[in-house]
């Protein structure tokens, strides 16, 4: 009968902790009983040791993940050995109260709807085995508001990886103005999330400068190229404020716009001045930006620029453009 793998993976987490020295495959084999399960003779000598390494190499990986460090040390005659050492694997005492803890399960609870439930859930319980304090939950509900994070674009899960692991992506992208996708090679540095949309900054290697991508803009799948990145990752990446720059935030002129009443909510936030027209419209007067026009877009027939002029072209163009796609 073969061994859960529960009770596999403990015998090697304990075989690699519990030794002085590094252990090599065979003597792991040879001591772990569901290794010498997979390599007995009925099953063919050949297809026994294909059998070991490729469950010794998902053991080895899933411990890794599980949190546990282990080191790959060669001897003086080229052998391959392993070993958890006790001191790499413990963690000081963990001391948080219980706003901290809050905070923690507030964190994990924010990730609910994407991919990095599972991660967050993992740390908790990770947490919880290093000491965190039996009568607090984590997950107790601490306000009448909880906050959720959703991610409904494939594209957020290997950018999210890109960007952990320095890899170069391509992917198809369509800008506001463009009736097709088009390819982007970027350095992916970060995601960040604004308004609702996620965003990610990064090296656009065509064209040789920074640039922000919306996710919700991206077609087909996200594809990772070989090779280190050629721009040094910025020490903090302020996507943030990139973004919130293309839509105006940060701007110093102003511009005129009908909005249709009832609607705009953002639109109206930032508005300076506002006043009624009647017949179910109302004039703001709104900061101008870089990439507003793309902005007021979105708002459909439900906006009208007024000026300046340039502005009420541009959106004009990104309409047409919009209706010929």
């Amino acid at each position: 009968m073969a061994i859960a793998k529960a009770e596999r993976l403990m015998n090697l987490a304990l075989c690699l902790l519990g030794t002085r020295r590094p252990l090599s495959k065979r003597e792991l084999r040879d001591s772990i009983e569901a290794y010498v399960e997979a390599v007995r003779p009925e099953n063919g000598a050949a297809g026994s040791d294909d059998s070991f390494n490729r469950m010794f190499e998902r053991d080895k990986d899933d411990l890794r993940e599980l949190g546990l460090v282990i080191e790959t040390v060669e001897n003086l005659d080229g052998e391959v050995g392993y070993l958890a050492r006790r001191d790499s694997n413990s963690l000081p005492p963990i001391t948080l109260d219980a706003e901290e803890a809050a905070a923690l399960g507030l964190a994990a609870k924010v990730w609910q709807q994407a991919r990095l439930a599972g991660a967050a859930s993992g740390a908790l319980q990770k947490l919880r085995a290093a000491g965190l304090p039996e009568d607090v939950d984590p997950y107790e509900p601490h306000g009448a508001l909880e906050p959720r994070i959703p991610v409904h674009e494939a594209a957020f899960e290997p950018l999210m990886l890109a960007c952990r692991d320095r890899r170069p992506v391509v992917f198809e992208y369509r800008k506001a103005t463009a009736a097709r996708p088009e390819p982007r090679h970027v350095e992916p540095w970060a995601l960040e999330c604004w308004r609702g949309h996620w965003y990610l900054a990064g090296w656009d290697r065509d064209r040789g400068a920074e640039r922000v991508f919306r996710l919700s803009r991206i077609t087909g799948k996200v594809r990772s190229r070989g090779g280190a990145f050629t721009v040094e990752v910025p020490d903090v990446v302020t996507v943030r404020e990139t973004v919130a720059s293309w839509a105006g935030e940060t701007a110093d002129r102003s511009a005129l716009i009908r909005l249709r009443t009832g609607a705009g909510y953002p639109l109206r936030a930032k508005a300076s001045a506002a006043r009624e027209l009647g017949d179910g419209w109302d004039e703001l007067e709104i900061p101008y930006g870089h990439g507003l026009d793309a902005w007021l877009v979105e708002f459909g027939p439900d906006v009208v620029v007024l000026e300046p002029a340039e502005l009420r072209a541009d959106v004009v163009d990104r309409l047409r453009a919009v209706a010929k796609g």
